[in-house]
């Protein structure tokens, strides 16, 4: 009872959350849905029975599309807790052969949380469409770039959105003062903008508490606003809950009705951010507060509205601000501008995830990701992202002025999103849920058709201002196909010419060069066998550390790898060779680890916990093997070999002192260029330097004890970060188009873009870059 009594409890309180997060962008579309569907002719149909069938409509729709399709099913077709549209792609990425990431090996479906709860398919039968698809490699491209456009139309939400909250939020400061210039207004929605993104690169966090409180308030205000209206002005409003009133609007309006489906759809504008915020919360939460507060607010609202509107038709304009008490306008409008402001933020931030996931799966130009224990859980910032969005978003608020123009283009990029979040799920229930295809259609044909018509009635606003978020999607979705493209010829073309082993094992032990005391990491996007890099470089300068390391940093499709998980160490040639492979795996919404020691002090005590495991025959592992990689971190002795010495950069730890620079690699003048560095850099002066040492453990093999001891020793002597400087150009017999996409286009993405080094968090003192011509 009192555990049943708890998990209440985190549900209600869940529920609370989500309203700040989840449900403010839903909660704006009542300052704007009536302005932009009575915009064109429609205007000229100045009775009651079209205002109630718009009334009905608008409830149709939230109901259909927003309680039942995503409140009540897509909440479930998550992947592992999480939702959005590259939730969705993972998911059927997993079930079905369409993957078109590198590096996927047999050892990451053994990961736990690679297949879904309740749910088994490994023995069960392929529908036919699955196995079309499967064989066709220009079909499993197809659906990325069909993703991808998803992902640029959630982008290009997150530079209107901001632009119409805000913008319809201010208007209705003509309401009281006549005399107030449009410009005027335009002026003080483009400083609210500013702040909002500047805002956002301080850190929402210091703000964020309040987020919730505004939308209940916000919700309940217009709740209480619906209510007075309909009480005072049409209580007869009620009737057209019933669909025949779309049917006499219709029949009505005619072409006039069908084409103002495009201000209609307005009212489920943020219904894609209930979807993708599902990953901070739970269903069960998310749920509770729709249904509970937010969709009996919103029909509230929007019925008090069209009953306002019934008596006041020259009102539309401004129906909204128009329909507020008097004694409430100052406090109801100060509220909208604050509600504005906390939905332009939700969907900036869901932006940030969105990017964040693209990069993670290869799809999208290296970028800065920040993440900082304080901020909000699981937020992140791009720094590049912020400022793009911001310099679009004045952009379309300035060269249009005018929030119906806002909609006509908000409303084409909203129900676009949500046409493709309906194809991916109806592939989900088919290839994932393996329910009969007939199933899928119906679903499709359903939920689909409708869609459609309101696509249909959106592209008639395209001159209208439409036109925008199309090319900007269009945009986005480009650069991230031609950085997808780049990054995977990139990766065949090093699986092609790749250094053989049997090369490697002729060198001897000592790989035919000089060996100097050190750790060697070598950044490779390889999951086996040894890149061209690292034969390059020891054959043009015959030295390299005593210990080395791949380093291959991928990721699979899933959310989240546990820490036990993430490591995956093997060895390379014999053991006298010293080489290992280690294979980091994150989810795609991972957050990589930012602390460097912290980082190399877990590949050297993976590496020495599958030493022992390895002389111990691999008995105690309690993981998977793939190979001759294993997971070691699962192992229950894991880290209790070790005792672990931390100091600050400037007080080194009584425990035991670092090693006399004798014993390091580098001449008496470097290590004091690499002093002076680290005092002089800001970044230094505090950073945690954690030391490991051996305890006295006993070893049935001395050998293996001599092995991590070794180990130990070259990490002491200092670590260094080998990566790859790419130069990559068309081949000359390549055709127009391929030389045009890979010399101009990745190109131009990869010089303006972030180094590789930052992505990884590597220490610029430490990295060794090695350059590399790739002829693609």
């Amino acid at each position: 009872m009192a555990e049943c009594k708890n998990q209440r409890k985190h549900v209600l309180l869940l529920a609370y959350q989500s309203f700040g997060i989840v449900f403010s962008d839903l909660s704006i579309p009542p300052l704007y849905v009536y302005k932009c569907t009575f915009s064109g002719r429609l205007r000229h149909y100045q009775n009651e029975d079209t205002v109630f069938g718009a009334f009905s409509l608008v409830f149709w729709t939230l109901t259909l599309f927003s309680l039942f399709k995503y409140v009540g099913f897509m909440l479930c077709a998550n992947d592992n807790g999480e939702g959005g549209i590259f939730a969705l792609y993972s998911v059927i990425c997993r079930h079905a052969k369409f993957c078109l990431l590198p590096n996927q090996q047999a050892a990451d479906e053994e990961i736990s949380t690679y297949h879904s709860v309740g749910y088994s398919y490994r023995n069960v039968v392929s529908s036919r469409f699955k196995k079309f698809v499967e064989g066709h490699k220009k079909m499993k491209t197809a659906l990325l770039v069909l993703v991808l456009f998803g992902a640029a139309v959630f982008i290009t939400i997150a530079i209107f959105t901001p632009a119409i909250s805000i913008l319809s939020s201010v208007e209705g400061l003509q309401v009281r003062a006549k005399n107030l210039h449009h410009g005027m207004l335009v002026i003080i929605a483009l400083f609210l903008l500013i702040g909002l993104f500047v805002l956002q690169h301080y850190g929402m966090h210091r703000v964020a508490f309040i987020f919730a409180p505004i939308v209940i308030l916000w919700l309940l205000s217009i709740a209480f606003v619906g209510i007075y209206n309909i009480i005072k002005w049409n209580p007869r409003v009620y009737q057209a809950l019933s669909p025949y009133y779309i049917y006499k609007f219709f029949g009505e309006t005619g072409k006039d009705g069908w084409i103002s489906l495009g201000g209609i759809l307005l009212c489920i504008t943020g219904t894609e951010v209930i979807f993708a915020g599902l990953g901070h919360f739970t269903a069960s939460s998310i749920r509770v507060a729709f249904s509970f507060v937010v969709y009996p607010c919103l029909v509230l609202q929007y019925m008090g509205q069209a009953a306002f509107l019934s008596q006041n038709f020259s009102s539309v304009s401004t129906s909204f601000h128009s329909s507020i008490p008097d004694s409430l306008f100052w406090p109801v409008t100060v509220m909208a501008t604050l509600a504005a402001i906390v939905a332009s933020q939700a969907v900036v931030s869901a932006t940030f995830s969105i990017a964040k996931q693209c990069h993670a799966l290869g799809c999208f130009p290296r970028i800065k990701i920040v993440h900082k224990s304080k901020w909000v859980h699981r937020q992140t910032y791009v720094p590049e992202i912020n400022w793009a969005l911001m310099i679009l978003c004045l952009a379309v608020t300035v060269g249009s002025q005018d929030t119906i123009h806002l909609g006509n283009a908000y409303g084409i990029a909203c129900i676009t999103g949500i046409f493709v979040t309906t194809c991916l799920t109806s592939m989900i229930i088919d290839f994932v849920w393996h329910k009969n295809l007939l199933v899928a259609l119906l679903y499709f044909s359903f939920f689909g058709i409708i869609e459609i018509i309101f696509v249909s009635s959106s592209c008639m606003r395209i001159p209208k201002g439409g036109w925008v978020p199309l090319v900007l999607s269009a945009v986005f979705m480009s650069v991230m196909y031609v950085w997808h493209y780049g990054s995977r010829k990139k990766y065949l073309y090093d699986l092609h010419n790749k250094a053989s082993m049997k090369w490697i094992l002729t060198l001897g032990s000592d790989l035919g060069i000089v060996r100097i005391p050190g750790i060697g990491l070598v950044y490779t996007e390889l999951a086996s066998g040894v890149p061209a890099m690292f034969s390059q470089f020891i054959t043009d300068l015959p030295t390299f550390y005593q210990v080395v390391v791949f380093i291959c940093v991928k990721t699979v499709p899933i959310p989240y790898v546990s820490q036990k998980e993430r490591y995956l160490i093997g060895r390379i040639g014999p053991k006298p060779y010293k080489m290992y492979r280690c294979i980091v795996r994150y989810g795609y919404k991972d957050v990589h680890e930012n602390d460097d020691y912290d980082f190399e002090n877990a590949i050297v005590m993976s590496v020495a916990e599958f030493i022992q495991l390895e002389a111990e025959g691999g008995g105690t592992l309690d993981g998977s093997v793939d190979g001759r990689l294993a997971v070691v971190r699962s192992s229950e002795n894991f880290g209790k070999r070790f005792m672990m010495s931390e100091s600050d950069g400037n007080k080194e730890s009584s425990s035991w002192s670092y090693p006399a620079s004798g014993s390091s690699s580098r001449s008496a003048a470097l290590q004091k260029l690499k002093s002076m560095y680290e005092l002089e850099s800001p970044e230094f002066c505090n950073r945690r330097r954690i030391q490991l040492k051996l305890l006295d453990t006993t070893y049935k093999d001395s050998r293996v004890k001599e092995e991590i001891l070794e180990l130990l020793e070259a990490k002491d002597a200092g670590v260094a970060y080998v990566i790859g400087h790419s130069h990559i150009k068309a081949k000359w017999n390549a055709t127009f188009w391929k030389r045009l996409l890979i010399n101009v286009f990745l190109s131009f993405l990869r010089k303006n873009c972030r180094s590789p080094s930052v992505g990884l968090n590597i220490p610029h003192i430490s990295l060794i870059e090695v350059g590399m011509n790739y002829y693609l």
